[in-house]
């Protein structure tokens, strides 16, 4: 018997929340969003929105230039 899998689709947690703004002191909500490496997880792996994930790489940047996020993790 084979099994039929169907993929969920994937939606904007920002868009959802109907967020104004993604701000980058907010560092529960970006660590989500970054990998235990340091890297950014692109849009087909979150499901983001093209809007609100070129929002959220200048906060993370943000972050990562005011010392709030590492640049790498060790």
């Amino acid at each position: 018997m084979q099994r039929k899998f169907t993929h969920r689709r994937k939606f904007c947690r920002f868009c959802a929340d109907k967020t104004e703004f993604i701000d980058y002191k907010d560092l529960k909500g970006l660590r989500s969003y970054v990998t235990e490496r340091g890297k950014l997880l692109p849009r087909r792996m979150t499901g983001t929105c093209a809007l609100h994930q070129r929002e959220l790489t200048t906060a993370v940047k943000r972050a990562r230039n005011i010392a709030l996020l590492p640049f790498v993790e060790k």
